[in-house]
């Protein structure tokens, strides 16, 4: 079972099953897509401080740390550390959905 809080929680609830060439059995979930960057209504702008992580700015205005990867997707971020390699750039916070 998938956690709600989780980022794959929208996801099927079951995972996919695939046999690789020895027939060992591999579970895992199905892809998961993003909605365009335009779909997420954003619920504020922050600016990122030096040193600061994208768990900090979720915890700080999402009240919780494990909400990091809204903000990544709002900002469209393969690679989430990009976020906030820079101090001072400008990341947003989307409204949180179930």
């Amino acid at each position: 079972m998938v956690d709600p809080t989780s980022r794959y929680a929208a996801a099927s609830q079951a995972p996919l099953l695939w046999a690789d060439a020895t027939g060992r059995e591999i579970r895992y979930l199905p892809r998961r897509f993003l909605a365009p960057v335009d779909a997420f209504e954003i619920l504020a702008e922050v600016r990122v401080q030096g040193g600061e992580r994208l768990d900090h700015i979720a915890a700080r205005t999402l009240g919780s740390a494990e909400a990091w990867w809204r903000v990544a997707d709002a900002n469209e971020a393969l690679d989430p550390a990009t976020l906030t390699a820079e101090p001072g750039a400008h990341l947003r916070v989307p409204v949180p959905r179930p």
